[in-house]
């Protein structure tokens, strides 16, 4: 493990384009829960009338509104979570100006509040809703104060979150701001992600260069490609590797 810190330390001291990219083990040190390990949601909310991934599509959406925002606001939504010392330590990178960019499958806006500016949200925001209607926009706030289906006060239209949900697909525009960073690369950093979610995933091929290093507790379809790989914390690898 020293030898790969000290590896991982030296290749970043080396670069001047790395890239992160990252899935939601970034935000479990924040207490915010991932959706497909042992006590995610996807396993500790199995068993209802409807899967956690019914209750996160498109579908449910338009066909049980109610449901869907109970669900969303009980597990999608964390206010009072803080970033964590791996988002302390990429903001750190972006302000050496080693960083060029987050890829982030999070919507939860905590790369952003530890101060990283350049920030690509692949599945969106839960701080950004639209009024279907008007396309006024409100914050998290808005939605926290609200009850039921929450409906546009200027206009009385619906109000729904700017997230990808299951059935629907990526924005393109976001898709080729990432490919473009990724491929640009001189380094690329994939941490807190089983890569198992596509076309997210996919995203890691644009990659061509020879310093592609993964962090994440369990292995990955991913760690024989990669240069270096490093099965830790997140936070604790990046934070002693960017030395904060």
């Amino acid at each position: 493990m020293i030898k790969d810190m000290s590896e991982l330390a030296d290749l970043i001291a080396s670069k001047h384009s790395i890239v992160f990219f990252g899935g939601a083990g970034v935000s479990t040190e924040s207490g915010i829960p991932d959706f497909r390990s042992a006590t995610g949601l996807y396993t500790t909310l199995s068993g209802g009338k409807y899967s956690p991934e019914y209750m996160l599509s498109r579908s449910c959406y338009r066909d049980h509104r109610e449901e869907f925002w109970e669900f969303y606001r009980a597990h999608l939504l964390y206010p009072d979570a803080q970033p964590n010392a791996a988002h302390l330590a990429l903001a750190k990178l972006e302000e050496q100006r080693k960083l060029t960019a987050v890829v982030t499958q999070n919507v939860d806006g905590l790369h952003q509040a530890a101060g990283s500016k350049n920030v690509v949200e692949l599945h969106g925001s839960a701080h950004r809703n639209l009024c279907e209607d008007c396309n006024r926009t409100y914050g998290l706030d808005f939605i926290l104060e609200t009850t039921g289906v929450p409906s546009c006060p200027k206009c009385g239209g619906p109000v729904r979150p700017d997230v990808v949900l299951y059935e629907e697909g990526l924005d393109w525009h976001v898709i080729e701001f990432a490919t473009t960073a990724i491929t640009h690369a001189d380094m690329l950093i994939v941490g807190g992600t089983s890569l198992n979610v596509y076309p997210a995933a996919g995203l890691v091929q644009y990659y061509h260069g020879d310093a592609l290093v993964l962090i994440n507790k369990d292995p990955t379809p991913a760690d024989r490609m990669a240069n270096l790989v490093i099965h830790d914390s997140l936070g604790k690898v990046l934070s002693e590797a960017v030395g904060l």
